[in-house]
């Protein structure tokens, strides 16, 4: 692990300055009493209205996530803390399956990971992601999945019968199309090469995969944007989607001193391509404006990714809707004779 670097968190009044080197970060587990597990999405130019994290931070420890700044709402820092200071919802499934049974409930797509990776390595010893997996299979709710993790092959029985009796899609994100870049971007990820293979097997055991190309770094990987289309189609994927880097809050001191780090004679180059997609800012919180950039060089990336996508033998038809599949176990209609 790195040394422990976090960005002040805005909502504690204390600092301290440090007269000697920081600690070395090391992961520890925090448990979590929410007493709700559903997260309600109310932005509007987001395509899902609830999601599931089973964790709350992530050990993949990705430079550019937008969830960093979300763990300083617990007293914990936005840097190193948000990859080894790890929260665990024990009563995840419970949760889920408590909210299920209301009869406010009606049925509608979850999403796994909308803030935190449900399949980071965590989900290997705690299994609560495949708990409430086999919830939603239960209850023929439909599903979809993003996530680095190829722990995800683990889970290819529910998957499969969450594919056969309701509905699911498993989006594999991978922005980069070499491991030497990833690495320091998203250092404890699994290899591109494990993620091509985790979606290549769930294509051909028959369960939609795609790819999620996020965040394009405009001087950093849009160039690898025809490549990664490429591979995925070869594995199978069905869908393919991307968008801009997105450096809210605590995410931009995070992001700029890891590419101060790792790239430093690419630093002028991908924050001023940033800026130039961004119309002067490095970031922008509106939304609509958020996930896409602006400006003739934004527009070039477009153009590269419909063309690959193209290229690749991406359908041109989109995905079909989600079924109304939710049932409560019990509540099947009686047989006729």
């Amino acid at each position: 692990m790195r040394r422990i670097s976090n960005p002040p968190n805005p909502f504690e009044s204390r600092h301290r300055d440090l007269l000697e080197p920081a600690g070395v970060a090391k992961v520890m587990l925090y448990t979590d009493e929410s007493r709700e597990i559903l997260s309600r999405n109310d932005s509007p130019d987001l395509p899902f209205r609830w999601s599931i994290n089973p964790y709350r931070g992530c050990f993949h420890a990705c430079a550019y996530c937008y969830a960093r700044p979300t763990h300083e709402y617990w007293g914990f820092g936005a840097g190193t803390d948000f990859e080894s200071k790890l929260v665990v919802k024990e009563d995840a499934p419970r949760l889920l399956r408590q909210a299920f049974e209301r009869p406010s409930w009606q049925g509608e797509q979850i999403l796994f990971s909308g803030n935190t990776d449900c399949y980071q390595p965590l989900e290997a010893s705690h299994g609560l992601t495949r708990a409430c997996l086999e919830i939603c299979a239960e209850y023929r709710n439909p599903v979809v999945i993003i996530t680095k993790g190829a722990l995800v092959l683990r889970d290819l029985d529910v998957l499969l019968r969450l594919q056969r009796e309701a509905w699911v899609l498993v989006y594999f994100s991978i922005p980069f199309s070499l491991d030497e870049a990833a690495r320091k971007m998203e250092p404890q990820a699994p290899s591109i090469a494990k993620r091509f293979a985790a979606m290549k097997a769930l294509s051909d055991s028959g369960i939609p995969t795609g790819i999620s190309i996020a965040p394009v770094i405009p001087g950093l990987n849009e160039e690898d944007i025809p490549d990664l289309l490429k591979r995925a189609q070869r594995a199978g994927a069905c869908t393919a989607t991307y968008s801009l880097l997105r450096l809210s809050g605590s995410v931009e001191s995070v992001f700029v001193d890891r590419i101060a780090e790792a790239f430093p004679e690419r630093m002028g180059k991908i924050t001023n391509r940033l800026r130039e997609v961004r119309g002067g800012p490095l970031t922008e919180s509106r939304f609509f404006k958020r996930r896409e950039g602006q400006g003739l060089y934004w527009k070039l990336i477009e153009e590269l990714f419909e063309l690959a996508k193209r290229k690749a033998g991406f359908s041109e038809g989109g995905l079909s809707p989600v079924p109304q599949t939710f049932r409560r176990p019990g509540c099947e209609q009686p047989a006729l004779f």
